[in-house]
C-alpha cells in the first residue's frame, strides 16, 4: 500500500529522521520519504504486515500529530 500522510508538527531535519527511524520499525515498510518543509510522510508498506494505524501510532508516540 502506497499513502500520503499530513503531520503536524516536524520543523527541521532532526524532525524527519525521528519519524523516519520510528516507521522503519514497523514491519513491512518498504519505502519511507518525510518532509519537514511540506509536514508530509510518504510511505509503502506491506499491509499484511503492518497496518496505516500502527504507522500512525508509531508518528504520534514521536510527539507528532497525524492529520
Amino acid at each position: 500500500m502506497k499513502t500520503n500522510l499530513k503531520v503536524h508538527g516536524m520543523h527541521c531535519s532532526s524532525c524527519e529522521v525521528l519519524v523516519k527511524e520510528a516507521i522503519t520499525e514497523l514491519p513491512g515498510v518498504k519505502t519511507i520519504k518525510v518532509s519537514a518543509a511540506k509536514g508530509e510522510v510518504n510511505l509503502e508498506f506491506d499491509e499484511t504486515q503492518t497496518t496505516l494505524d500502527a504507522v500512525k501510532s508509531k508518528i504520534k508516540s514521536e510527539g507528532y500529530k497525524v492529520i
